[in-house]
C-alpha cells in the first residue's frame, strides 16, 4: 500500500462601465476626486496595481502547491519509478501517454501509436484519442520535443510544472472575475486568498497532478470571468465580439481537457435558461452563449473522431431545445403576470419535451451507450429504486461520489468564507426573487421605480449570472463531494464580490436609514481588510508548518512489484488486475492491460466485471476462461481489495460481485433472500493454498506483503 512517510534527516479599482455615477473617481478613504484628469491617472494607477496583485498571487499560488508536493514525496530525490507511481489510478494512464510521446522515435509514430493502441486494452486496437481526453498530453509532449529543453529539464517536471502553472492561471481569473463583479481589485485580493487558505477544499492538485479536472477547471473559471465581463452593460462592438472569442476559446479548451465537460456546462446552459426566462439578462447574449456551448463542444467531437458520446451528450440537446422552443414561442417575454407565468410553464415544458425526444432520437441513431451507466448511478443515488447493477453501485460505494460532508461547512467557516457567503447569497437571493417577480409582472408604475431601485443596482446581469451560478454547482457539490471544487472555489469569488460590493452595502444601508455615499465606501473597504486581516493573522503560521513539513513517498510493494515485471515479463505480457493498479502497470512497465480506468465505455464496463471476478466466488476453471479471453498471460491479486476493511459491509468490491452474481456476502449481516450461497469458495482466497484445481490453471511467480503474481497455463 502506498503511505507518505516522515522523511529522514539526512537522506484599485477599476472603473466599470455600468457603476454608479457616484462612485466615480471614488478613492478608498471616500474622497471624491472632483479633478477629471486625477480621477483617470487614479484609475490607471489602481488597474496596474491590481493587476501586479493578481499576478503575484497566482505565481505565489503555484510555488506553494509545488512547494507542497515536494515536500509531501520528496519528489527530485526518489527514483523514477516511485515518481511514476505517485501517479495514482487514472492519473497514472494519462501520464502514460504523455511518456509514450515522448519516448516515440518521431511525433507521427507516438501519434500513430495513439490512434491504433493495442495496448491499453488486450485484444482490442481503440484510438486513444477519439476515447479520453489527452490532447494535452499530446501537446505538451510536442512542446517538449522541438523546445530546446531536454538537458535542463526532465520530462515529468515539465509536466507538473505546467500542471502547477496553470493554477496561476486559475487565482488570476477567479480574482479578475470577483474584480469585475465588485470594482475593486481588493475584491479579488480577498477571493485569493480565501482559495489558499481553503485549499484542502478548493483544489486537489498537489496530489492528483494529470487529474482530467486539473487541466480543466483554470479554463472553466477563465470562462467565467468572460462571460462576467460580456454581461456588463454599454460594451462596444469590438468589445462584445473580443469577449464573444475569449469565452468560445476557453469554452473549447475547458471541453478539450475534461471528459465530464458535457454536465458542467450543461448546468451553466440551466442557470443561463432561468435567468433567461426571468428576463435577468439580455436575450442576445444568452443565445450567443448557447451557440459558443454548441459549436466548442461539436469542435472537440471532431477533433476527438466524432465521438459519439460528445454526440449524444444532454447539453447539446438541451440547447438546441432552447433555440428551436424560442423561436416557435416569439412572444415569450410579453403580457401581465398571469399571461407570462402560462407562457413560462409551458415554455419549460416544451423545452424540456423536445431536450428528451431530441437526446432520445440521436442515441437510437448512434446506438449510443457509453453514458448509460452515469444515468444508472443518478437513478440510484437519488432513490428512483434500489439497484445490483455493479457499475452503479460501485460509484455509489465510493466516498467522492457521495454526499459533500459536513465537516467541510466547519473548515469554510474557520476561514469566515462560509458566512460571509451566507450573508451575500441570502441578500442577493432576496433581490432576485423581487427582481425576478417585478420583470414577470412587468410593472413599469412609476411609484414602484424608486423603491424598487435599491434592488436593481445589487442584481446586475453579471451578479445575477453569478447568484444562479453558485447556487446550482452549490447543489451538485451538495449531491456529490467530488464535485465540490467547482463550488468552492466560485464561493471565495461570490463572497469576496459581496463584501466589496457598493450595491450589496448600500441596499443594507438603506434599509436601515443609514446610508451616505461616504459611509458605504467606508464599509465597503474596511471589512474586507478586517477579513483580510483576520486571514492572514491566523492562518499564516499554519501555512508556515505545512511548508517546513519534510516527508517522503514510501511504497517499496508496488516497487518491487514494477521492478519485478519489468525485469521477469516479456514487453509483450498481458496483465490483469484492479483497473487502479494496472494504470500504474503500464506507466512505469510498458505492458498490455486487460483492463483500466478510464470508465466511460460500455465494453470496457462489462470487460472489467468480468476481470474482477477473481475477487468473486467462482471456480478456478470460469476464472482461467475469463481472463484467456482476454489474452491475459499474467494476474495481480491484491490482498488490500481480497481481504477489503475500507468500506463496510455491501460496499466492498466482493461484496458487490457478490450480489451482481446472485451470492449471498460475507460476514455477519443480513441478505436479500433471492439470494444464494456459492458452489465455489473466493477466487482469491482460494488460489493461495495452492489446490490442484488451481495449480493446472495458475502459477505464482511472484509475490510480497501486498501482491501476489499468478502465470497463466497455456493449454491447448
Amino acid at each position: 500500500m502506498t503511505t507518505i512517510r516522515q522523511r529522514r534527516v539526512g537522506k484599485g479599482t477599476e472603473t466599470a462601465e455600468d457603476q454608479p455615477s457616484e462612485e466615480t473617481n471614488v478613492k478608498p478613504d471616500g474622497k471624491i476626486l472632483s479633478d477629471p484628469t486625477g480621477g483617470k491617472l487614479w484609475n490607471i494607477l489602481s488597474v496596474t496595481v491590481g493587476g501586479i496583485i493578481a499576478i503575484s498571487l497566482g505565481l505565489l499560488t503555484s510555488v506553494y502547491v509545488a512547494t507542497l508536493h515536494e515536500n509531501d514525496l520528496w519528489f527530485s530525490n526518489i527514483k523514477e519509478v516511485e515518481r511514476e507511481i505517485s501517479f495514482r489510478t487514472e492519473c497514472g494512464l494519462y501520464y502514460s501517454y504523455y511518456k509514450q510521446m515522448i519516448q516515440a522515435a518521431s511525433i507521427q509514430q507516438g501519434l500513430h501509436g495513439l490512434v491504433y493502441d493495442n495496448k491499453t486494452e488486450s485484444v482490442r486496437t481503440i484510438n486513444i484519442l477519439e476515447r479520453m481526453n489527452v490532447y494535452q498530453e499530446v501537446f505538451l509532449s510536442i512542446l517538449y520535443r522541438i523546445l530546446p529543453i531536454q538537458q535542463y529539464l526532465e520530462p515529468v517536471y515539465f509536466y507538473i510544472y505546467t500542471l502547477f502553472g496553470l493554477q496561476a492561471v486559475y487565482v488570476i481569473a477567479l480574482y479578475v472575475t470577483s474584480w469585475l463583479l465588485s470594482g475593486t481589485w481588493l475584491s479579488g485580493l480577498l477571493a485569493a486568498c480565501w482559495y489558499i487558505t481553503n485549499r484542502v477544499d478548493t483544489t486537489r492538485v498537489e496530489f492528483t497532478i494529470p487529474l482530467r479536472e486539473n487541466w480543466a477547471l483554470p479554463f472553466f473559471a477563465v470562462q467565467i470571468a468572460a462571460i462576467t465581463y460580456l454581461l456588463r452593460t454599454h460594451l462596444q462592438p469590438v468589445q462584445e465580439r473580443l469577449t464573444l472569442m475569449a469565452v468560445f476559446i476557453a469554452t473549447f479548451l475547458f471541453s478539450l481537457t475534461w471528459q465530464f465537460n458535457q454536465f458542467m456546462m450543461l448546468i451553466q446552459a440551466l442557470a443561463l435558461f432561468i435567468l433567461d426566462c426571468l428576463d435577468l439578462l439580455p436575450t442576445a447574449k444568452v443565445t450567443w452563449l448557447y451557440i459558443i456551448q454548441i459549436s466548442g463542444l461539436l469542435l472537440v467531437c471532431v477533433l476527438q473522431f466524432f465521438n459519439s458520446m460528445i454526440l449524444g451528450s444532454l447539453l447539446i440537446s438541451f440547447n438546441v431545445s432552447v433555440l428551436i422552443a424560442r423561436t416557435i414561442q416569439k412572444n415569450l417575454k410579453k403580457g401581465g403576470l398571469l399571461n407570462r407565468l402560462g407562457k413560462l410553464i409551458l415554455h419549460v415544458l416544451l423545452v424540456l419535451c423536445l431536450t428528451l425526444l431530441i437526446n432520445k432520437f440521436i442515441k437510437k441513431i448512434l446506438n449510443l451507450e457509453s453514458d448509460e451507466h452515469i444515468f444508472k448511478f443518478l437513478k440510484a443515488k437519488f432513490g428512483f429504486g434500489a439497484t445490483r447493477d455493479f457499475d452503479a453501485n460501485l460509484y455509489l460505494c465510493e466516498e467522492a461520489f457521495g454526499l459533500l460532508p459536513l465537516n467541510t461547512f466547519s473548515r469554510l467557516s474557520s476561514t469566515l468564507l462560509f458566512y460571509a457567503y451566507g450573508f451575500v447569497l441570502f441578500l442577493l437571493t432576496i433581490a432576485a426573487v423581487i427582481v425576478g417577480f417585478r420583470n414577470l409582472s412587468g410593472s413599469n408604475q412609476v411609484q414602484l421605480k424608486e423603491k424598487m431601485e435599491e434592488y436593481t443596482v445589487t442584481l446586475k446581469p453579471d451578479a445575477a449570472y453569478s447568484l444562479v451560478h453558485t447556487v446550482l454547482f452549490g447543489c451538485l457539490a451538495l449531491s456529490t463531494m467530488r464535485m465540490k471544487y467547482l463550488w468552492t472555489s466560485h464561493m471565495c469569488v461570490f463572497a469576496s464580490f459581496g463584501l466589496c460590493s457598493t450595491e450589496v452595502w448600500k441596499l443594507i444601508l438603506k434599509c436601515l436609514h443609514l446610508y451616505t455615499s461616504q459611509r458605504t465606501q467606508v464599509i465597503k473597504y474596511s471589512i474586507p481588510i478586517i477579513t483580510l486581516l483576520y486571514i492572514s493573522f491566523k492562518f499564516w503560521p499554519g501555512i508556515m508548518d505545512e511548508l517546513s513539513e519534510l516527508r517522503e513517498f514510501y511504497d517499496p510493494d508496488t516497487v518491487e512489484l514494477m521492478n519485478w515485471i519489468k525485469s521477469n515479463t516479456p514487453n509483450t505480457a498481458v496483465f490483469a488486475g484492479s483497473m487502479q493498479l494496472l494504470a500504474g502497470v503500464k506507466l512505469c512497465t510498458g505492458r498490455t492491460l486487460t483492463n483500466h480506468p478510464h470508465y466511460e465505455d460500455k465494453n470496457l464496463r462489462e470487460r472489467t466485471k468480468q476481470i474482477y471476478q477473481i475477487y468473486a466466488k467462482r471456480s478456478p476453471g470460469d476464472v482461467y476462461r475469463i481472463l484467456r479471453s482476454f489474452g491475459t498471460d499474467y494476474v495481480i491479486l491484491e490482498d488490500s481489495i481480497c481481504y477489503e476493511r475500507r468500506h463496510s459491509r455491501g460496499c466492498r468490491l466482493r461484496d458487490l460481485l457478490d450480489v451482481a452474481n446472485g451470492h449471498i456476502m460475507d460476514g455477519l449481516g443480513e441478505n436479500e433472500p433471492d439470494l444464494k450461497p456459492s458452489l465455489y469458495p473466493r477466487f482469491c482466497e482460494e488460489i493461495k493454498k495452492n489446490l490442484p484445481s488451481y495449480t493446472v490453471h495458475f502459477t505464482r511467480v511472484f509475490q510480497n506483503k501486498t501482491f501476489h503474481v499468478y502465470k497463466l497455463a497455456k493449454h491447448k
